[in-house]
């Protein structure tokens, strides 16, 4: 039985990710078989999630930012999925010592351990907004970083590029977008109380294209990642089958609440003042999460998932009605009130 390692558990997307390889998935583009997995878990993380999933799986606690302590941890693996990453830090460094040092810790750890893979998950932020809101974005697009975080992902993205390049081990780095699904921070579940609550705010006319990545949508594409031969040294944009329009999404989930909201509309300014606050903030190492959101919220971040379906074979089952169903029932059985 192959080995896989995961980091980024016990987080949203290295949870659902080891799920399915620890007792097989099945989606309409891929099967695979149990195997065992070995979790890569912060020091101060609960690794009780990954507990409950039995023997198969194996937790290690390591800081991926102290280089010794991931020595030897992919030894015996045959793909390492690198999930871990922060993206609301508490101080801008963070942002570069987590995504950048230490993916390159890891890649360091899975390139000494003779690993065949290492799969990437980034972001969108590598890639920044829509340089027109009527044309998606592409894989082949010059990347535009969104901020620091952007930064610290796409300079993730090169380092990887560069050891692929190099033979050292083959490499595939996904891009997903704005995440839901079951097993949502509480960054999400604030978003659904907003809607509950009536009053959403939208900036400008609510008009703008947002990509979204179902969970189990990413999971399927990272399954794909592992075994697709062609798709090694490659990039993808991973999201659902099209993009949706901010208000969509929040009329979206008020149906499924149950609830009617009136929208409070500020001018699109709003925005682009949060988000030249944001940046000045980042440029003296402060970060605000509540302004950067703002900053992104009438903003289009829209792309094609054509060379995806094309060369991985990506098939997303999932979509906005359908997904956020399944998110708010996760929250009601885990006693967020919804």
């Amino acid at each position: 039985m192959s080995l896989a390692v995961v980091s980024g558990a016990p987080g949203w997307l290295g949870t659902s990710l080891t799920e399915a390889l620890v007792k097989g998935a099945h989606f309409r583009s891929i099967s695979t078989e149990p195997r065992k997995v070995r979790c890569i878990v912060q020091p101060q993380a609960d690794p009780a999630p990954l507990l409950t999933l039995g023997e198969q799986v194996e937790v290690v606690r390591a800081d991926l930012r102290d280089r010794r302590a991931v020595v030897g941890l992919c030894k015996g693996a045959d793909t390492v999925f690198h999930c871990a990453g922060v993206i609301h830090p508490r101080r801008i460094q963070d942002l570069y010592d987590i995504n950048v040092s230490g993916t390159q810790n890891l890649m360091d750890a899975a390139v000494e351990a003779g690993a065949r893979r290492f799969v990437f998950v980034s972001s969108n932020s590598p890639a920044g907004l829509n340089a027109s809101p009527a044309t998606l974005m592409v894989e082949g697009d010059p990347p535009r970083p969104y901020l620091n975080y952007g930064l610290s992902k796409l300079q993730s993205e090169w380092l990887i590029n560069d050891a692929h390049r190099a033979g050292k081990i083959e490499s595939v780095i996904l891009r997903p977008c704005w995440f839901y699904g079951p097993n949502q921070p509480e960054r999400q579940s604030r978003f659904f109380n907003m809607i509950k609550a009536g009053h959403p705010i939208v900036v400008g006319k609510g008009d703008n294209l947002r990509s979204m990545s179902y969970i189990d949508n990413i999971v399927q594409a990272l399954l794909l990642a592992e075994k697709v031969e062609k798709a090694a040294g490659r990039t993808y944009w991973i999201a659902d089958r099209r993009p949706y329009s901010f208000i969509e999404i929040i009329q979206t989930v008020a149906r499924v609440l149950d609830v009617h909201v009136r929208p409070r509309y500020l001018p699109r300014v709003t925005s682009d003042v949060a988000r030249f606050v944001d940046s000045i903030m980042q440029m003296s190492g402060l970060y605000n999460q509540e302004v950067h959101v703002a900053g992104e919220l009438a903003a289009t971040i829209a792309v094609s998932i054509e060379a995806a379906q094309k060369d991985l074979g990506y098939d997303p089952e999932i979509e906005l009605e359908e997904g956020m169903r399944r998110s708010i029932a996760w929250c009601r059985e885990h006693g967020i009130n919804l």
